[in-house]
């Protein structure tokens, strides 16, 4: 019977400076921690709905000052990438080194445009930076596949060519895919090894379909496309909002990190990361974790049919935190322990009385499966949990070719670069 693994919040060395963001976070993570345990999928158990009042709790960014940065685990040396950004969303890092940021916000005010950060010398900072695209749809999801660089606009994936050694792309781009836009607006886009396909990651319209299934077309989907945008068709499905999308190691199985409905009360629906399954179904609109039903689906919508075949996750990531960010961490320079595991970005919460997410964690992988609980890995975005204070929110992660991890912080303008250095 596979197990889910639910959130434990781990203890990690800070220094001195940082003795009061420790607090805060604690004091933030300490009622998760108290009602997460490991169980199976089959015999989950969760709290009934509505155990608590479902509350706003919208974070107040206030930004990184006096010397403030995120806390990684001892042996580890954070440091600033890059700073003084637009909203740097998501990280893509190409073969040859180069780390693509694309810039946007939810509104589609800010940014909008792709920044390229060249290493020449490969030592983890950036020698050159330059804007890459502009005048682009709240771009997302990159990928460079041969002499093609594909951009996961939020109406379109948009197809441009692509040469390693430019710095600029003047050129216009052309549209190979048109995709369904509002609510959960991130377009993700990733290939499978052989490079022929493409993978679209598109959130639903609404939290559970409130205005209509008939709404829902092509969204809480995976799509799958030629790279072309020929041939498109439903990879998987009941997926509220995946935006995370990387290969495990050593597989061919693709993974997702999901963000899960809201207004259920504190302490439902747990986001989670989960292999996908080609023509899986994961529950959406109708249940959750699995046949756990959503009571307040009406009658007249309920799909009982596709309840009993919903597929369960195999990793709980807490409630509310907003777990966007993946990657497989594939370098040789963390200690071994992180070989082959998972990153997560998790934006942080809005809809949970004490804030949750707002960090970046590691679940561990053994044989290409989940081996244990996910356990903190870069802390210290809470300022002061009391106030609902935050320096910044982290969402993207990446592995530079240098085998260190960077982590794009929307909120705090700023992305960041974590080293093994012990």
């Amino acid at each position: 019977m596979k197990t889910v693994y639910i959130l434990l919040t781990c203890t990690v060395l800070f220094t001195a400076c940082n003795n009061e963001t420790e607090t805060s976070q604690r004091s933030a993570d300490s009622a998760d921690a108290a009602q997460h345990k490991v169980v199976d999928t089959v015999n989950v158990e969760l709290p009934p709905p509505f155990a608590t009042k479902s509350v706003r709790n919208q974070s107040n960014v206030i930004g990184w000052k006096d010397g403030k940065m995120p806390v990684a685990p001892q042996g580890f040396t954070v440091s600033v990438f890059a700073d003084k950004l637009e909203s740097p969303r998501w990280i893509y890092v190409a073969e040859n080194g180069d780390v693509f940021v694309a810039q946007a916000d939810r509104e589609g005010k800010k940014g909008n445009n792709i920044l390229l950060f060249r290493d020449a010398n490969k030592d983890g900072v950036p020698e050159s930076k330059s804007v890459y695209l502009t005048n682009l749809k709240q771009p997302f999801g990159m990928l460079v596949l041969k002499d093609k660089f594909y951009v996961g606009n939020t109406d379109a994936v948009v197809e441009y060519p692509y040469d390693p050694k430019a710095t600029a792309i003047a050129g216009a781009g052309k549209s190979i895919v048109s995709l369904p836009t509002g609510r959960h607006w991130t377009r993700n886009i990733i290939s499978n090894a052989a490079g022929n396909k493409i993978y679209i990651a598109v959130g639903s319209a609404s939290n559970i379909a409130e205005d209509g299934i008939e709404k829902e077309n092509r969204r809480a989907n995976i799509l799958e496309v030629n790279v072309d945008g020929t041939g498109e068709r439903i990879y998987a499905s009941g997926l509220r909002n995946p935006v995370g999308m990387d290969w495990a190691p050593g597989t061919n199985t693709l993974w997702t990190a999901v963000n899960e409905r809201d207004e259920l009360g504190d302490d439902l629906v747990p986001d989670y990361l989960t292999s996908v399954k080609d023509g899986g179904f994961y529950g959406w609109p109708y249940s959750y974790f699995g046949k756990h039903e959503d009571p307040r689906i009406k009658d007249e919508m309920k799909r009982p049919d596709l309840v009993s075949k919903a597929i369960a996750p195999e990793v709980s990531l807490g409630s509310h935190t907003a777990s966007l960010g993946l990657v497989f961490y594939k370098g040789n320079k963390f200690p071994q322990q992180y070989q082959n595991g998972a990153f997560i970005g998790q934006h942080g919460s809005w809809n949970r009385s004490n804030l949750s997410g707002y960090k970046v964690v590691f679940v561990p992988f053994s044989g290409g499966k989940p081996s244990g609980n996910p356990q903190d890995f870069l802390t210290g975005f809470i300022a002061d949990a009391a106030k609902s204070d935050v320096y910044g929110r982290p969402v993207g992660v990446a592995v530079m070719a240098d085998g260190s991890l960077l982590v794009a912080d929307d909120a705090g303008n700023t992305v960041w670069r974590v080293a093994y250095t012990k």
